[in-house]
């Protein structure tokens, strides 16, 4: 990750005046597209009982459109904006950023502005860099807002919460091109799940509002938006999911968004009882016996060595879940395909950074050190 530099956030002596409640009234009464959106944000509970709420802002229209309504629902003093420019665009980046700094000031909201470069010989790929950049910027705001409030102030302004969350702008349109390039890209029911409406400190208000409401939110509330010129570019994969496979759908049935953001929602109430019964078989524990795991459905012994290897690795291993029968066999051979180490136990790498230890009956799973990791890829 490049070095960032926070650039202060705007004084409150310049900061301009909130929208007040009778306003913000007024302005849903006024058009019918501002009255929906904040009610389906108000509908989620995601901005309630917070602390405080950093508004991660690109300068787009589904920020924009974030931002404004989390102004309107929280008031400007519990919120805070973060504005990463990487430089990529050269003047687009620095046109955006004064773009963001122009609708904060509208807005009376302070801004934070963070400048990242990224190293020349960095390896990977840049939107993930600049996805990691943006969260660790937000989630390190979060933290100082936590710090920054008293109890004796969160209890007066009626929040029920200490925690500062984070909130970005994801739709629900951005939510079913998720959904399409990760089951492309990766296997397992996880990759139908979509992204979750929260995910500990992390909210997203807007996946039930589509990227077409946002703009005309925007619109009816006389917000203007810039537009990345990137978000075009078919280089990246998550573009040419957006320009190919949507229009594509749409062109076998009009509802089609609706019916993915469906059936992805369904999923997640059927992963809650899965998982539940994850939980029962593991019954708090981190190893289970090679015996139990025989005598489970297979859809379920996937899952449960899934876990296994996530718990113990903490990432994302779907491909454990694959390989139930060769732990299986660790058990009932000498060598089972696995190696020994010489403590009367057999180890086989089951992807990631996971491994499977079966010892006397018993699977664990462990986290390989990365030379071991790349020894047994």
């Amino acid at each position: 990750m490049g070095e960032l530099a926070l650039v202060p956030a705007a004084s409150e002596a310049s900061r301009a005046p909130a929208e007040s409640a009778e306003s913000a009234e007024s302005a849903e009464s006024a058009d019918p597209v501002v009255a929906v959106v904040r009610g389906a944000v108000r509908q989620t509970g995601l901005l309630d009982g917070a602390g405080g709420v950093v508004a991660m802002v690109s300068g787009g229209r589904d920020s924009v459109c974030l931002l404004d309504v989390t102004v309107a629902l929280c008031g400007s003093a519990r919120v805070h904006a973060v504005h990463v420019n990487y430089g990529l665009r050269a003047e687009d980046s620095d046109s955006d950023e004064r773009h963001c700094e122009a609708l904060c000031e509208q807005l009376g909201v302070s801004l934070h502005r963070v400048r990242a470069e990224r190293p020349a010989n960095a390896q990977g790929n840049l939107q993930a860099w600049a996805r990691e950049v943006r969260y660790d910027a937000a989630m390190a705001l979060a933290q100082t807002m936590d710090a920054a409030w008293p109890a004796d102030e969160i209890q007066a302004s009626g929040a029920t919460q200490a925690p500062t969350v984070v909130a970005t702008g994801h739709t629900a349109s951005d939510q079913v091109e998720t959904i399409l390039y990760r089951l492309a890209a990766s296997p397992g029911r996880r990759a139908l799940l979509g992204m979750p409406t929260r995910d500990g400190r992390l909210v997203r208000p807007l996946l039930g509002i589509s990227r077409e409401q946002t703009a005309a939110y925007c619109g009816a509330r006389a917000l203007s938006w810039r537009d990345d010129s990137s978000n075009d570019n078919e280089r990246f994969a998550r573009v040419r999911v957006r320009n190919g496979l949507m229009g594509a759908l749409r062109a076998v049935h009009p509802a089609a968004e609706a019916n993915v953001q469906r059936t992805a929602a369904l999923l997640r109430e059927e992963t809650e009882l899965l998982q539940a019964l994850v939980d029962r078989e593991l019954a708090g524990s981190d190893a289970i016996t090679i015996a139990q795991l025989e005598q489970l459905a297979p859809a379920l012994q996937r899952l449960v060595v899934t876990r296994l290897a996530e718990n113990a690795t903490g990432g994302y291993v779907p491909q454990a879940g694959d390989r139930v029968a060769e732990i299986v066999a660790l058990g009932k051979t000498a060598d089972g395909g696995g190696r020994k180490d010489g403590r009367d136990r057999v180890q086989l790498h089951v992807g990631g950074s996971a491994a499977a230890v079966v010892q006397a009956g018993v699977l664990r799973m462990i986290k390989l050190p990365p030379r071991q990791r790349r020894a047994r890829a």
